[in-house]
């Protein structure tokens, strides 16, 4: 079978590499063309176009880079038709791929979204395009599977949460080695972890490394993303307890003691690695002002949004200053804060269902398709 996938940014890279791997494993014979990132790469096929020429952020940068998203939705288009798929695999990404999903029920394509978009927290008046341009949605969150079969009469499959499969199935990482290569000393770790895309970096790494000169007893280690380059991170750099690592999230994340996190899903990547964390957001004042308008929901990060409660602080907009986030990340620090974010951590993980989410997804396409 020939399968089409589209993903528009890191996360949807990891994902869609893991449902790739195992569409592998129920159909040999399996052929990728792709947007996407490296990880994708690795599982073999064609790379059209990487998320790193897809990454606009915010209701002002995408409106800047129109004629951009534009052009790339007709290569898209004519880049589907050259292949003729049997299926397109959506992968988030949803101002994009709900343009493309639309053109392709039309085109008379197969339409299969995994990841939905987050309708239920701003647009929900999406679900009539997701009804009508969309054969099988498959999520990913618990209380998906209700917003979209009892609230709007839509069937999806709740296949679990991908990012259980990606850790369990990563390599275990040799501690000591580790800190040898990317000379760490003994001193705890606190990971920053400030985005992916070069507009978020900006806003979140200048506040995020103000505080370093305050935990002397403490490195802190950024986690650069495979989008940027290293010179790109070394321009906020100042001060000798900080580390660059780039491209090795995972293996931070497996020996930080705490962390500050952009929100998106590193969110829930830190929480399910039980790193005590502080989610950290900041936008363009103008896309920021238009968000809120919009979008009605009580909290922004991944474990805050399943659990229903706050578990993990929540610094937004003006919130996020040295003052507030040196305060903090001290209180995450404290013995008895990090007890109570633990077991919170644990129902967490519970709520999320176990691991096999990508294949679960991947058995339910290929058997949709083969006939």
């Amino acid at each position: 079978m020939k399968y089409y996938l589209i993903a528009g940014e890191a996360s949807g890279d990891l994902h869609a590499s893991n449902l790739m791997k195992a569409l592998k494993k129920v159909d040999e014979n399996a052929e990728f063309r792709f947007w996407g990132g490296e990880l994708m790469e690795k599982q073999g096929g064609t790379l059209v176009k990487h998320y790193r020429e897809l990454a606009f952020m915010g209701f002002a940068e995408v409106l800047l880079n129109i004629r951009t998203i534009l052009k790339n939705i007709k290569f898209c288009k004519e880049d589907i038709n050259a292949f003729n798929p049997d299926v397109i695999i959506f992968i988030d990404y949803p101002g994009f791929n709900m343009r493309i999903a639309e053109w392709a029920r039309n085109e008379s394509y197969k339409t299969h979204y995994y990841i939905s978009p987050q309708i239920w927290a701003w647009k929900e008046n999406r679900i009539k395009k997701i009804k009508r341009d969309v054969d099988e949605m498959y999520v990913i969150l618990p209380f998906e599977e209700d917003f979209y079969t009892k609230k709007h009469d839509f069937k999806v499959h709740f296949v679990g949460h991908p990012l259980l499969d990606a850790i369990e199935n990563r390599q275990p990482v040799d501690i000591e080695q580790f800190k040898r290569e990317n000379g760490l000393d003994s001193r705890p770790v606190i990971a920053l972890l400030p985005g992916s895309r070069k507009q978020e970096i900006e806003k979140m790494l200048q506040v995020m490394l103000s505080i370093t000169s305050d935990f002397k007893d403490y490195q802190f280690v950024i986690a650069g993303a495979p989008s940027q380059d290293k010179e790109f991170y070394h321009s906020f750099m100042k001060g000798s307890n900080i580390k660059l690592i780039m491209n090795r999230t995972y293996d931070i994340l497996s020996i930080a003691y705490a962390a500050l996190v952009t929100s998106g899903t590193a969110t829930l990547e830190t929480a399910l690695f039980k790193v005590p964390e502080v989610v950290c957001y900041k936008g363009n004042y103008l896309s920021y002002q238009i968000a809120k308008q919009v979008i009605n929901l009580d909290y922004i990060s991944l474990v805050n949004l399943i659990m229903n409660r706050e578990v993990v602080k929540e610094l937004i907009q003006t919130e996020f200053n040295k003052k507030q986030l040196k305060a903090e990340l001290n209180k995450i620090l404290d013995e008895t804060n990090r007890k109570r974010i633990f077991k919170d951590y644990h129902e967490l993980e519970q709520k999320l269902g176990g691991a096999g989410a990508s294949q679960k997804t991947a058995n339910l396409i290929y058997n949709s398709i083969k006939d």
